[in-house]
């Protein structure tokens, strides 16, 4: 990174009232190798260093892909990373929905157990929650509103973000943008959050969106539309995924506050079946 342009940019951001989160992973067994002790030092240490480093940022994203259900190797470095990050700095997951028929990964789901384990761990989960293989709007519908209320339920008191697909990717088997976009997945949400009660909602902080680049003049009038109709999606904040690189291509999250209180969701699907 360069290290002056960086903190121009940071202070550009703070005096906006952006928060910024660098992402942080890779892909498991190719860039990420958590069974191996030195790997995880050298890992962790490159975070306390960044932070260090750059302290206006707000924290980080970690983004491991695939992540598979039940990995101890990863609950321990989310551990050492606990162990060393400041208190006043964000641990913000990439997080995995509940297993459904629908797709039946273990890699790319994570079950009850495992997905309380790791929120119990982290400030902050934001759910990928595409890349389903569903070829029908109405299923996935449903199982945006089945997913809403799981993840809410199961990862509290943790704060989640719900992770929402505006990509158009139309060449990949796991990904239909005429089936997962906004439009169903709002309509799921809403659904979802329609039958849970405040209590069983209190976590929920809002949606996050993938990505800023692949977004249109009509997606955010659905962004819109959807928050001015619902009375619960317009009381929570509008987390909206934004990607910026610098000359070494570190991308990097930022948020203003409140209204469009943005975290981000960086996932992007590499090899079947990712999210």
């Amino acid at each position: 990174m360069d290290f002056e342009q960086s903190k121009l940019f940071l202070e550009l951001a703070k005096a906006n009232g952006l928060s910024v989160m660098p992402w942080v992973g890779g892909v498991y067994q190719k860039h990420c190798f958590p069974a191996q002790k030195s790997w995880r030092d050298h890992f962790v240490q490159s975070i306390t260093s960044r932070l260090s480093e750059y302290p206006q940022l707000d924290g980080i994203q970690l983004n491991i892909e695939p992540w598979p259900n039940g990995n101890r190797d990863l609950l321990n470095l989310l551990d050492e990373l606990n162990a060393v990050i400041p208190e006043n700095k964000i641990l913000s997951i990439a997080a995995y929905p509940p297993p459904t028929r629908w797709q039946p990964a273990p890699e790319v789901h994570w079950d009850q157990t495992y997905y309380q384990q790791v929120a119990s761990r982290a400030d902050q989960m934001v759910v990928m929650m595409y890349d389903t293989s569903i070829k029908y709007a109405k299923p996935y519908e449903l199982l945006m509103r089945q997913w809403t209320k799981e993840v809410l339920t199961w990862g509290a008191p943790t704060p989640t973000l719900l992770g929402l697909p505006a990509y158009d990717d139309a060449d990949v088997p796991w990904h239909d943008p005429k089936v997962e976009n906004l439009h169903h997945a709002l309509r799921g949400i809403n659904a979802g959050l329609a039958d849970l009660n405040d209590m069983q909602r209190a976590n929920y902080r809002g949606i996050s969106v993938y990505c800023h680049w692949e977004m249109t003049d009509e997606k955010w009038q659905t962004l819109k539309m959807s928050s001015a109709s619902d009375d619960t999606f317009k009381s929570r904040q509008l987390h909206h995924c934004v990607m910026l690189m610098t000359p070494t291509h570190t991308p990097a999250c930022v948020g203003t506050f409140p209204k469009s209180n943005w975290s981000c969701d960086n996932s992007r699907p590499s090899t079947p079946p990712h999210h």
